[in-house]
């Protein structure tokens, strides 16, 4: 009885283990594509709405980063289309992460991409690293590999790599409007949504950056939102949480700083910028999902 007990159970989890990712998240497909661009391959999961199968209407694309961390938040694509007092417009939703034996060390290989380069390593992060291994909670080894990638970040490459080769992808596979298109991200995902609206790229008109990584008065992303920008017909959703700004750990204040320079500096440059911002009560590791769902209902909601 209790050999057949675990003949079942072990079935039972290799029959899990094998499940399709279309079978965890519906209307979800998956791929993986080569970049020239950056040199690696990346896990791409496309969700599509409802409404996409009765219909024929070609649909706007969400680019979201950090696939193997933020695949849950295809689940909104659904929901929140169904709410009838903040309805979402419907979109495609491309979740963007990595495969192989970069999914298994996506925290560390995600700075060589999302990161701008040049960008300044702040003294409190190496400072939380170093607690870090002191308290055993990552190798030095590890440590010495995350500010090494940090040290040869390329985020103009991984921005090249969804404008000029995902996307046209994505359009070869699926109906696709000819613009309306958005990108989100969160925490060195946001710092890489700065970048791509502040350095001009013309395919995203909504951008979402979730306590985005400006932890330096040096950032590039101050420096670029000091010069003179024509950001008309663009929208920006800032999202920042409470304790990133008056918590009792310095790595996260200095997003707090940050997010309060940017704000101030877009703010007073005649851009055309339709910017928003919202402080959520949440922290760092718990802000993603609601940072997500503050960008949906404020750029991508639909009348009632």
């Amino acid at each position: 009885m209790t050999d057949d007990v675990t003949n079942e159970q072990h079935q039972g989890n290799a029959a899990l283990a094998t499940m399709a990712v279309d079978q965890v998240f519906g209307s979800t497909e998956y791929f993986e594509m080569e970049s020239t661009s950056v040199g690696a391959r990346f896990a791409i999961w496309v969700t599509t709405s409802p409404t996409y199968a009765q219909d024929e209407a070609d649909y706007p694309v969400l680019y979201v980063t950090d696939g193997n961390y933020s695949l849950g938040q295809t689940a909104p694509l659904a929901v929140m289309q169904g709410d009838v007092a903040l309805p979402i417009a419907p979109y495609l939703q491309v979740t963007v992460g990595y495969a192989g034996a970069d999914a298994q060390d996506w925290s560390r290989v995600r700075n060589r991409d999302l990161v701008p380069p040049g960008e300044p390593i702040p003294p409190a992060m190496r400072s939380s690293l170093e607690t870090a291994v002191e308290h055993q909670l990552m190798t030095q080894a590890e440590a010495d590999a995350y500010l090494a990638e940090l040290a040869t970040t390329r985020a103009d490459a991984f921005l090249s790599f969804l404008t000029d080769e995902l996307h046209p992808e994505i359009a070869r596979r699926y109906r696709v409007a000819s613009e309306g298109h958005g990108l989100f991200g969160y925490s060195y995902g946001g710092l890489f949504t700065l970048y791509a609206l502040l350095t001009g790229c013309p395919l995203f008109a909504a951008y979402g950056a979730g306590s985005p990584g400006v932890a330096s008065e040096e950032s590039i992303a101050l420096a670029l939102a000091e010069k003179p920008l024509d950001l008309a017909g663009k929208r920006l959703h800032l999202t920042i949480n409470g304790p990133e700004m008056t918590g009792e750990l310095p790595i996260y204040r200095m997003l707090g700083r940050g997010f309060t320079l940017l704000v101030e500096s877009l703010r007073s440059t005649d851009s055309g910028l339709a910017l928003t911002t919202q402080v959520l009560g949440e922290t760092h590791l718990t802000g993603l999902q609601p940072s997500f769902l503050s960008f949906m209902r404020t750029c991508w909601s639909s009348p009632a």
